[in-house]
Formats: structure tokens, sequence, C-alpha cells
């Protein structure tokens, strides 16, 4: 898998991209909206990395993560992980803090978008939010998502609190 649009390039996130990765899964402030990160440990990275090139040689993965590339270098990951017989592909993404407002987890995210759906033929694209997460509810927005809904007991792994949860889908068989 090698994606390229015109200001980014997507390919498989995986060991090669320890020390990137590392920077913004275990930065508090770049990770205080996410369920699973921040990472704790750099074990704990690497361990995910490996598990992601796994899943890239599987005919059927779980999950698919690409690093973002701008300009050679590595600004985030886009993930899809693979629902309901793979019908279903529910995104993530992440953006290093030093690139934020820049547009790539909508542009990567259109482009993930396309290659998934060429591979596998989905059927819809869901996605969840921290409700206060407003930059990724406008990307999902952006990528054409409508909200479904929003619900309480959202767990952020940096914090207790309990918070409100965003679901956004975006229906690939709604006719127009």
């Amino acid at each position: 898998m090698n994606i390229q649009t015109e200001r980014i390039k997507l390919e498989p996130l995986g060991t090669k991209h320890f020390n990137t990765t590392c920077r913004y899964s275990t930065d508090p402030e770049n990770t205080k909206m996410m369920c699973f990160l921040p990472c704790d440990s750099d074990d704990e990275v690497m361990n995910y990395l490996r598990k992601c090139e796994i899943q890239w040689t599987m005919e059927t993965p779980e999950y698919l993560d690409a690093a973002i590339l701008s300009e050679g270098v590595h600004v985030g990951a886009v993930s899809i992980e693979l629902l309901d017989n793979c019908t279903v592909g529910e995104f993530g993404w992440i953006i290093d803090k030093n690139y934020w407002g820049r547009g790539f987890a909508v542009e990567a995210a259109e482009a993930f978008m396309k290659y998934v759906n060429n591979r596998f033929g989905l059927k819809r694209f869901i996605a969840h939010a921290d409700a206060d997460n407003l930059s990724s509810i406008r990307v999902m927005e952006k990528l054409g998502m409508r909200k479904k809904s929003i619900s309480s007991g959202r767990k952020n792994r940096s914090s207790e609190e309990e918070r409100m949860e965003c679901l956004y889908e975006l229906d690939l068989t709604a006719k127009c």
C-alpha cells in the first residue's frame, strides 16, 4: 500500500515510525481526548507498531494503520478498524500537535477511505469523538459523515472523568 495525494503520502504504520509515534502517542496534551492514548511506555508503542505490521500482512485484517507523511516527515496516523465482516470501517486519526490545523487528518482520512473501500467494499464508515473534540468533529463533517448520536460513558485514558461521546456515520448504501 502506497497512497499519494497532493500534499501527503500514506504508508503502512510500523516499527520504522517508532520515534515519531512515541512523540505524539505518549504526549498527554496531544492525546487528552483519546480513549486508548497516551501510551504509558516506549514498549507499549513498539508492541503496537509490531501488531500493525502483522495486520498489514493479513488477507482479512482486524485493523489497518497508516503513517501520514508530509514532505517525508511522519506527522500522524490514520486507522480503520474493520467491523461486521468487513462491511463497516471505524475511523481513527492522530496528528502530532506540531502539525495541527493544516488539514492533514481530512486529507489522510479521505485517501484512506478510498483505499479501504476499494479493497473491502465497505457499506459504512463510522467514527467516535469526545464531544468537546471540535477538531475531530470538523474532520468527520468534512468527510461527509453525519452525527448519529451523542451519549455518556466515554472514558479517555488520561482521565477518570466520564465524558460525552459523539458517533458519526457515512452510509455508503444511502441513495440520493
